[in-house]
């Protein structure tokens, strides 16, 4: 794997945010790996089979980066956050057209950890996971913000408070405070 400078990264960014749409092109080998190890960490122990794959997920948020603008990305760790957003968003609408032909049914209560298991008998599961962060997002932005940047994106603390512009600390406090709320919203035991 190629040594990348976070500084290399940003400067395409920036390029990329200023309208130069081949500064994507140029980032995405810089960053692939990256990408595809976040992805490959919430499709890990999907069963054997299964029709989403890592690479399918990172290629999808590819061309959603590709086909809109996502606004100024600032840093690396913002571009990893929007990522996740963009990756989590595509789990969910995968979730939502295979449980399209199953709807009714009570509420399922679900662990945070089952929620990321996206095959076809848990695509409920995902989809409460994306009502409980729409629900924390209206609740705390910040701790919504904080929690798919450290759930979805696998950024450090560190990686986080600079994506957000806040410090470690509060960034520590905002997770903690989210995982107890997503667990409580999704019925898990405390």
């Amino acid at each position: 794997m190629v040594n990348v400078l976070p500084k290399e990264v940003t400067q395409l960014l920036g390029q990329w945010g200023g309208g130069d749409d081949e500064a994507l092109d140029e980032l995405m080998p810089l960053v692939y790996e990256e990408l595809r190890r976040m992805a490959h960490r919430h499709m890990a122990q999907e069963r054997a089979g299964h029709t989403m794959q890592a690479t399918a997920l990172v290629n999808e948020a590819y061309l959603k980066l590709k086909g809109g603008r996502v606004g100024r990305l600032q840093n690396r760790a913002h571009f990893f956050a929007v990522a996740a957003q963009m990756m989590r968003h595509i789990l969910v609408d995968y979730a939502r057209r295979h449980t399209r032909a199953k709807r009714g049914g009570g509420a399922q209560q679900v662990t945070l950890d089952e929620a990321m298991l996206v095959s076809n008998d848990k695509a409920d599961a995902v989809l409460a996971l994306d009502d409980a962060l729409q629900k924390l997002e209206r609740f705390d932005k910040r701790m919504s913000q904080v929690a798919v940047m450290r759930f979805f994106a696998g950024l450090t603390a560190e990686e986080t408070a600079d994506a957000l512009s806040i410090s470690v600390e509060t960034v520590t406090r905002a997770w903690r405070l989210a995982r107890a709320w997503l667990r409580n919203e999704l019925g898990a035991a405390a």
